[in-house]
This record gives C-alpha cells, sequence and structure tokens, in this order.
C-alpha cells in the first residue's frame, strides 16, 4: 500500500499530462468533471483493491486513463477496480455505461430493463427493418420471478430510438464468457446485472456505428472488451509460450542459431460477439472479484 501512494503522484501528473494531450486532440471532459477529482478518489478506492500490490504501474495508469477518458468516477459508483495477474483493469458499473453513452453526440436518453416471467413483452420492426420493442408491461406480481430477458434503449435527439434484446440465455452465456464467470454477484443481483450486460452490448453497436471522437468511443469499447477473455484451445495458447520462449532465448544469446520451429497449422476461433481478443489474464479467485462488485452494490443500496 506504500508502494501505491508512492506512485500516486507521479502516475496522477502522467495521466494529467496525457488528458491535456487528447484534450488538444479534441477530447471532450464534461464540463463539471474533475480529473483530479476522479483521481483522487480512484487511489482512495484502490488502497481497498485485493491485490493492488500485484499490479504493474504501467496498467494502473492506463485504467486511470480509461476513467478519466470516459469522464468516470468511483466516488459516483460509475466504475471499480479489479487486479487480474499483475494486471488492473478499470471497469463500468450500470451507471458508468449511462454516463458514458449520454456523452455521445445527439444521445438524450439510456434505459435498460428486464423481463420477468409473465411480464407483457412484444417485439417487431419499423419500415427499415429494424427491431424495435412494441409492448413492455412489467407488473409487480412477477418481480420475484425468474428473468427471462432484458432490453436496452438508446434514444437520440431526433426520436430515433435504437433497441437491443437479449434472452436469459444469451445473458448467461455473455456470462459464461466473462473474466468473473464464477462470480456470485451474478447470482444475487441478477437483475441490475442483466441491466448492466445488456446496456454493454448495446453500449458496443451502437458505437461502433456512431460518428463521434475515436477517442471517447475506444476507451468505451475498450473498457467493455477488458470485461471478456478470449477463448482459445490450449495447443494455440502453448504454441504461443513457446514462440516467447525461443524469443527470451534468442535475445539472450545471439551467437546462437535461430531454432527452427515447425509451423502448425492456423486454427479458426470462434469469438463470441461480445468476445475480444486479449491476453487471457490469470485466474482470480471467485472471493476477490465478489468482494469488489459486492462493495459496489452495497455503496448504491442494493444490499439490504
Amino acid at each position: 500500500m506504500n508502494q501505491l501512494i508512492k506512485m500516486q503522484k507521479g502516475i496522477t501528473e502522467a495521466v494529467g499530462k496525457r488528458i491535456k494531450v487528447l484534450e488538444d486532440e479534441g477530447l471532450a471532459l464534461p464540463e463539471q468533471y474533475s480529473a483530479k477529482n476522479a483521481l483522487s478518489s480512484a487511489f482512495f478506492t484502490l488502497q481497498k483493491v485485493y491485490g493492488i500490490e500485484k499490479a504493474t504501474q504501467e496498467s494502473i495508469a492506463n485504467a486511470l486513463l480509461d476513467m478519466v477518458t470516459q469522464g468516470l468516477s468511483p466516488a459516483k459508483t460509475q466504475c471499480y477496480f479489479i487486479v487480474y495477474g499483475n494486471e488492473l483493469q478499470m471497469q463500468r458499473s450500470y451507471f458508468g455505461t449511462v454516463a458514458a453513452l449520454k456523452r455521445l453526440s445527439n444521445v438524450s436518453k439510456v434505459k435498460a430493463e428486464v423481463i420477468h416471467e409473465g411480464d407483457t413483452f412484444e417485439i417487431g420492426s419499423n419500415e427499415d427493418m429494424e427491431m424495435i420493442v412494441t409492448k413492455f408491461e412489467p407488473k409487480f406480481e412477477n418481480m420475484n420471478k425468474p428473468i427471462i430477458g432484458a432490453f436496452a434503449m438508446i434514444k437520440l435527439e431526433d426520436g430515433t430510438v435504437n433497441y437491443t434484446v437479449m434472452t436469459k440465455a444469451e445473458i448467461d452465456k455473455s456470462w459464461q464468457q466473462s473474466r468473473n464467470k464464477n462470480n456470485k454477484v451474478q447470482q444475487n443481483f441478477g437483475q441490475e446485472m442483466a441491466k448492466r450486460t445488456v446496456l454493454n452490448r448495446a453500449a458496443k453497436m451502437f458505437i461502433n456505428t456512431s460518428d463521434d471522437s475515436d477517442l471517447l468511443t475506444g476507451a468505451i469499447n475498450n473498457t467493455t472488451e477488458n470485461e471478456f477473455e478470449r477463448e482459445e484451445p490450449k495447443e494455440i495458447q502453448a504454441q504461443e509460450k513457446q514462440a516467447d520462449d525461443l524469443i527470451k532465448k534468442a535475445i539472450q544469446k545471439p551467437e546462437e542459431p535461430e531454432q527452427e520451429k515447425e509451423e502448425e497449422p492456423e486454427q479458426e476461433i470462434d469469438a463470441a460477439d461480445e468476445v475480444i481478443e486479449d491476453a487471457e489474464p490469470a485466474e482470480q479467485t471467485e472471493v476477490d472479484t465478489d468482494e469488489n462488485q459486492t462493495e459496489l452494490f452495497d455503496e448504491f443500496g442494493l444490499i439490504k
């Protein structure tokens, strides 16, 4: 923890300088947003993050940079931090995704809802053959019944509404592909986590077709992608490790002849639409992630 305190000043200055460069390049932070206050809040939060002493200084700086670029603050329960191996990553809460999307041009309203067994829910299509929600009638007596799906809407200033709908099976599949696949928070707070999942998918689909700044949209996409691990055969992982070992040996002993490596046939990897190909993280215990996210839900009053 003392090491984190020592790093705070240097990282804060480095992130501040980088943000200044990004602002010169066109990044526009919210008018009432204070990057300095957000960073101070983040460092206070990081002191309580399990495994923070293992995180590299570079990963801490990158996580904080993503936070500031999106105009988020842990003080408003808009984001939280999790350590995977030696890498710190920032993840958005439901409120954080809403706040980030509202920063995009022409977005006037963002909302997500869950559908319980027994609720009336109907979909259709508009004249452009785009899926729309035509009817949603939730009922009080259904609130404790099983969740069968969720949907999100992003409304633009011109009145256009973009809908994203997910079945419970799709939500479960997304959770299984998450780095937090064994997270009991998803079971204990299924309603809020389902809303967060469908809104993240809506954000990805909407952002990738928007004309907004690449600096903001890239940061939003990166944070969404950070939550998912790539799925690839163990054989490919072994090949990558073998290649890394050969490179290290070549660097250490340049005089030795390069070892020939038999080329393996390329294998196709089926990537789910929310799985991003990034480095596979070290396993994090279920308890660690639960503590981070349970604390988040506790902050906005979901734990009774």
